[in-house]
């Protein structure tokens, strides 16, 4: 599915399909990291229901004010307290399927938000 045709200076997600996710013109397979300036290939994680804070240390390291979890093609909560631990340094964190996470992390780009985009593949 498409979601973006417009060209940027910020990384922005395009579209979707099984296995892979396009940002800007590139299609990236397997679990990605992205933020408006930086994009981590291969996310080493096992699974959303046990992703736990230091899974997010990447991300964390690019300083976001919000993180967008996407759990894959169904929305599956995490095991650990991840809202609260973040919460309590001050980073919003929103869990979503990964369709729904592509499409919220393109809103705070465009408003020059500090989001980082945390997405497990999709699948169809």
């Amino acid at each position: 599915m498409f979601i973006s045709k417009e060209s940027s200076a910020v990384n922005l997600i395009g579209a979707w399909k099984d296995r892979e996710i396009r940002i800007g013109e590139e299609w990236i397979g397997g679990h990605v990291i992205v933020s408006p300036n930086a994009i981590i290939r291969d996310w080493t994680v096992d699974s959303p229901a046990a992703l736990a804070v230091t899974d997010l240390d990447d991300a964390l390291a690019l300083e976001p004010e919000i993180v967008i979890i996407g759990t894959g093609a169904a929305l599956v909560l995490p095991m650990s307290d991840i809202v609260g631990t973040l919460g309590r340094q001050g980073i919003g964190v929103e869990v979503m399927n990964t369709p729904a996470a592509c499409r919220t992390y393109n809103v705070l780009a465009h408003e020059l938000r500090r989001v980082v985009a945390a997405l497990f593949e999709p699948a169809a």
